[in-house]
């Protein structure tokens, strides 16, 4: 470990960065990187623990007693939108700061959520293949989808994400609904039952961050409601939805098709939903975008500096072009 400077705040490197963000960290902070060894983390925390001040957070699990052996810690920025893996309610009971990218990465999910309904729904994926495999024309007109333009979709979380997912489909002119823990100041129609949005509308976006309370939230009850017309999108968390479930509602034809870019054991994706041709899937890349990838690890090192009061990386300059420094591919 590398000589520590005492005017310097220390930082737990708790978080899988690009080099050059590694490098951003390692110029204004003392950084502590933590082990990936669970028991070499556990002793590492015993001895350097007190002097943390700040956490670089990404896939980490932060719990109540990852907490209590950081006792100065100040603020967490995690890469990454989703808080799973952080205790939030003990981080902020400890009068911790917590920072994330929800509002970096909302466009590019929103996009992407966009893309898999109509993948979805217009079976691109499957009529890419009809042209591929030389089926055109001989084998007759493609058969019809849907249109998400003549449909009432269901947003399930009305975040930063979901908002962003409400502008698009309201320009595509779909009719829109929501559900979450509480009403939000917006002129779209409110649900504060998932099952009852479920029946009224003909497909569900799933935009919600994972907890307690909304752990296989999309369960047996709420697809028998979204029924056999029905489509489901996630691009929020993979346990949201209760894969078993899922399955069982396709295996008997009540659902007309999911499209989903995270799993609930991921990267393990079961073999009855590889096998679904009524079912798009793609690997957990609703943010993975070049551009949104960097400025979501820019944002990493930006709200530790601008916590601790020193002058960052991209303090009075323009943002730097993406070619200077090449994003890692770190999914």
């Amino acid at each position: 470990m590398q000589q520590q400077d005492s005017t310097r705040p220390t930082i737990l490197n708790a978080a899988e960065l690009p080099e050059w963000t590694n490098a951003e960290l390692h110029a204004l902070f003392n950084v502590l990187d933590l082990p990936k060894d669970p028991a070499a983390a556990a002793a590492f925390l015993a001895e350097h623990g007190r002097d943390v001040r700040g956490i670089a957070l990404r896939k980490t699990k932060i719990d109540a007693a990852f907490l209590d052996a950081v006792p100065s810690v100040e603020i967490i920025s995690s890469y990454s939108a989703g808080l799973d893996n952080l205790d939030v309610h003990a981080a902020k009971a400890r009068g911790v700061q917590i920072e994330n990218t929800s509002h970096i990465l909302a466009e590019d999910v929103a996009n992407a959520a966009v893309g898999l309904a109509l993948a979805v729904t217009r079976d691109f994926i499957n009529a890419d293949s009809f042209v591929r495999a030389g089926k055109w024309p001989e084998h007759g007109q493609y058969p019809l989808g849907r249109s998400i333009s003549r449909m009432k979709i269901g947003i399930v979380g009305l975040g930063t994400i979901g908002s962003a997912i409400a502008k698009r489909l309201q320009a595509f002119g779909s009719k829109l609904a929501y559900s979450g823990p509480s009403r939000k100041q917006v002129d779209i129609p409110y649900y504060d039952n998932v099952v009852r949005l479920a029946h009224d509308c003909d497909m569900l976006i799933l935009t919600c961050p994972l907890s307690p309370s909304t752990h296989h939230l999309i369960d047996a009850a709420v697809l028998s409601a979204l029924g056999p017309d029905g489509y489901l999108v996630n691009i929020s968390r993979g346990p949201v939805v209760d894969e078993t479930a899922l399955i069982a509602a396709l295996a008997q034809d009540g659902l007309a098709g999911a499209a989903l870019d995270v799993f609930e054991r991921e990267p393990l994706v079961p073999d009855a939903l590889i096998r679904d041709r009524r079912v798009v899937l793609t690997p957990h890349i609703g943010s993975a975008t070049s551009e949104t990838r960097r400025s979501m690890a820019e944002n990493v090192v930006d709200t530790l500096a601008r916590h601790f009061g020193i002058a960052g990386p991209r303090d009075g300059m323009a943002q730097r072009n993406q070619a200077d420094a090449p994003l890692e591919s770190i999914g």
